[in-house]
């Protein structure tokens, strides 16, 4: 029986592409081997890779990914989503998942694994659409906002954490446990951001979340509100409680 293919392509564009895979090196031996594989598992495994721009999870983070889900925001979302060109360096860094399977397992509903490269809230800002962000400019020369950070896996809840609302920065603070901590607002900026884009879900869409940074007025700044008119940063007195205003939280990485 003849095996019918959905075309997608054009003639003119497979010709081009098949053109630019002669180029690089296909031969009749390896056309023979994509032609052969089983399943067509070397085809799948090609358009993964283009899929994630040439990049190839590590098996750490394979295994991640199965566990996190939709959850998982990693190398080639960033490389994607973020325009990034990582260096070797960058890549050798995230090659390891830090955390162990049983804490993913444990936080695989909760929270979003996810690959942070050094870029400020500035920097990711000014790379998208200024419908992401609420129009604010109060915090462009803020330090907090130019910080680049280092590269690292963050593992980040996607709501405040549990019964932080209406509560000072110190009453918040008691209710993370050991494990627990509050992140940079530049991580979770780009957490937000980088999930809506992949899965287009808005966390925090309703409330704020303070964050660890202090501005320069010595107040802390808080992330959240994340509505169609845009993400919004702003700041509260550590002092003060608001019922619109909980506690970002993430999981230290293990001694």
């Amino acid at each position: 029986m003849e095996i019918i293919v959905s075309r997608t392509l054009s003639v003119h564009k497979e010709h081009e592409v098949l053109l630019k895979l002669e180029s690089a090196g296909l031969n009749d031996e390896l056309a023979q081997r994509i032609i052969g594989s089983k399943d067509n598992d070397l085809a799948a495994k090609l358009v993964r890779l283009l899929q994630n721009n040439g990049y190839a999870p590590t098996t750490s983070q394979q295994r991640a990914r199965e566990i996190m889900g939709k959850n998982f925001f990693g190398v080639a979302e960033a490389m994607r989503d973020f325009c990034l060109n990582p260096s070797r360096r960058q890549l050798a860094v995230l090659s390891e998942i830090p955390y162990t399977e049983a804490m993913l397992e444990e936080c695989k509903d909760s929270h979003v694994l996810v690959a942070v490269f050094p870029l400020s809230i500035l920097e990711i800002r000014g790379r998208f659409n200024s419908k992401l962000f609420y129009d604010q400019s109060w915090y462009n020369k803020e330090s907090f906002a130019n910080n680049r950070g280092e590269v690292a896996w963050h593992l980040i809840r996607k709501e405040p954490a549990l019964n932080s609302t209406s509560k000072t920065w110190g009453e918040q603070c008691i209710l993370l446990a050991e494990n627990e901590e509050t992140p940079q607002a530049r991580v979770m900026i780009y957490t937000i951001i980088g999930h809506f884009l992949a899965t287009d879900q808005r966390l925090f869409e309703n409330v704020y979340v303070r964050c660890s940074d202090v501005g320069s007025g010595g107040y802390r700044v808080s992330v959240g509100y994340f509505g169609s008119d845009g993400l919004r940063v702003d700041y509260l007195w550590d002092g003060r409680r608001d019922s619109r205003v909980g506690l970002a939280s993430s999981r230290k990485f293990p001694a």
